[in-house]
């Protein structure tokens, strides 16, 4: 029973052994400039597929114990010591490549999704009248370049919208500006671009 919970969500290639995903975690805050909250690590290795969350869990608490990474008072950042620098760079190399480039990737992509949401706010409200209203705004240092509101129906499509617009706020933007001024080469280029990804 205890290996099903610990293998359950893996996909194939994945990591079982709590000492290997150790080494990830140390890998992942060995690469990360600043304190990383747990919750988004145990993220981004669920669902690439790497881990699950039992052991990860497991693990980061192994570390902790360790003094292989530490942890703020609130057990939400986490933090690579220097015991677990010296794992990150003796061991990374077991490690499947697949794997470093999967979570390096991932936690970019987190990363740029955060500078996203704070430079270009969406806002979401419930109307009295039934819906929910959605403002997205991209913002050019001191100045809004874009804001547009729609109104959809439920909050999921409100919650889509937004998820999609921090994805990639600028092309959002690209595809709004050519649709408007009538740029069809603009618009199909952005399109394709967007089918790539």
């Amino acid at each position: 029973m205890e290996n099903d919970a610990f293998s359950f969500g893996i996909e194939p290639g994945g990591l079982r052994d709590i000492r290997e995903i150790g080494i990830l975690i140390c890998y992942m805050l060995d690469n990360i400039s600043k304190p990383f909250s747990s919750s988004d690590l145990i993220e981004i290795i669920q669902q690439n597929g790497i881990a699950n969350y039992f052991a990860t869990t497991s693990s980061i608490s192994e570390l902790i114990k360790n003094n292989n990474i530490k942890s703020d008072k609130d057990g939400k950042l986490l933090e690579i010591t220097d015991n677990g620098r010296l794992i990150s760079g003796q061991l990374y190399s077991e490690l499947p490549l697949t794997i470093r480039q999967k979570v390096i990737s991932s936690v970019s992509k987190l990363e740029e999704n955060r500078v996203n949401e704070k430079q270009n706010p969406v806002l979401i409200q419930k109307l009295d009248s039934g819906g929910y209203n959605v403002t997205l705004k991209i913002a050019d240092q001191n100045r809004d370049m874009m804001s547009l509101s729609i109104i959809v129906p439920s909050k999921k499509e409100a919650e889509q919208i937004k998820k999609n617009f921090h994805n990639s706020p600028v092309r959002v933007y690209s595809v709004i500006l050519a649709s408007l001024i009538g740029d069809e080469k603009l618009i199909k280029e952005t399109i394709k671009e967007l089918d790539n990804d």
